[in-house]
């Protein structure tokens, strides 16, 4: 676990600020609490952030003495990026060395840990500041056990028919919604982008697979204490050639009393950005369903409960709600999009689904028995 004080950051993301490589640079800037001085991107330099994220005044630069320079200057240098491996672009190193050289902190959610660099830490030391790695897994080794959810509790976990189409942005709305209708609601961060907004949780995608399932289930244990609403971050799909494997840990070591399903419409097929001729075809999404529920069960029931849709394939309001109300039909489930056009509806569905549950319910009343 990682606690977060407050920050003043210069996000790296130099020639990658889109959608898919950027995700990380996107998530803090949309749902983090830290100040964000600049973006460090030379080929967008001269524009600003609210272009691609409206509502986010944050300049671009082309330099890190640029950044340094403004008038609020940055503690802390952020990598931007969550690249297919997560392996640190070789011409970052310079760029890197010379933020450490100025006193920032480096901050970074790569599978290439920095703090274990020499050259890196060397730097660190000499300045006397702090390389964060948030993949760094915990030293914790323990398999799962079963334990059961504590009564009261309600846990949800997010899984999705694709990587990078929100699975993260819909619980952290969904927590939103949540608290705004007074439930008492815990995000559960399970990566490193939703780590470094929430100060806290474990990137399961790094922890050995022995004990993936056993981590999650501490992770919802530790928010079942916080409050009575767990909503814990999905990762990857069940599907996907890649990456299913952090997906089943996730559904296997939480036991889920409910799913939220996040789909992108418009999507033909998996996005292999490094891959451009391998193609696997997103999964049919009734089918998809119903085969997350039949997994889950092999250890507990869970139900899909409602629909979180991506509709950035739709730019026009209309088109993208019809295409909402459609899916809705041919599911017979409620669905949305929640950062989009909010998700105080599509928590008030989840909300009433999952309270009437009865697996929900026969939780609640050993507390009774």
């Amino acid at each position: 676990m990682t606690a977060s004080d407050s920050r003043r950051l210069v996000i790296l993301t130099e020639g990658q600020f889109r959608a898919h490589n950027a995700k990380t640079a996107m998530g803090v800037i949309r749902y983090g609490t830290d100040e964000i001085v600049a973006l460090l991107d030379s080929s967008i330099a001269g524009r600003n952030v609210s272009e691609w994220l409206p509502g986010h005044d944050i300049p671009a630069v082309a330099t890190l003495d640029e950044a340094l320079a403004m008038p609020r200057r940055p503690d802390t240098l952020l990598i931007g990026i969550a690249p297919t491996g997560g392996r640190l672009p070789d011409d970052w190193r310079a760029i890197i060395v010379d933020a450490l050289r100025a006193g920032l902190n480096v901050h970074s959610g790569l599978h290439t840990f920095l703090g274990d660099d020499a050259a890196f830490s060397a730097e660190a030391a000499a300045t006397g500041v702090e390389i964060v790695d948030y993949r760094r897994p915990p030293e914790r080794h323990e398999t799962a056990v079963g334990r059961r959810h504590r009564p009261g509790s309600r846990v949800i976990l997010t899984v999705g028919t694709d990587c990078a189409i929100g699975k993260m942005s819909v619980a952290l709305e969904l927590r939103t919604s949540a608290l705004k209708a007074g439930d008492n609601c815990v995000f559960v961060p399970t990566g490193q982008t939703g780590m470094m907004i929430d100060g806290w949780g474990v990137a399961i995608d790094r922890v050995i697979s022995d004990f993936a399932q056993g981590t999650v289930e501490w992770l919802t244990g530790e928010a079942e204490s916080r409050g009575d609403w767990v909503l814990v971050e999905g990762q990857g799909s069940l599907d996907h050639p890649a990456y299913s494997s952090v997906t089943l840990s996730l559904i296997h070591g939480s036991t889920p009393h409910a799913l939220v399903m996040v789909h992108k419409p418009g999507l033909a097929n998996h996005d292999f950005d490094h891959l451009p001729d391998v193609s696997f075809p997103i999964a049919d999404l009734p089918g998809f369903i119903r085969l997350h529920e039949s997994v889950a069960a092999l250890i507990a029931p869970t139900k899909v409960v409602a629909l979180a849709l991506n509709t950035s394939l739709y730019p026009d309001d209309a088109d993208a709600r019809r295409v909402i109300e459609d899916i809705s039909r041919a599911t017979g489930l409620p669905a949305a999009d929640p950062v989009r056009f909010g998700g105080d509806e599509l928590w008030a569905s989840i909300h009433q689904a999952v309270e009437a549950l009865p697996w929900v319910l026969a939780n609640d009343a050993r507390a009774t028995a």
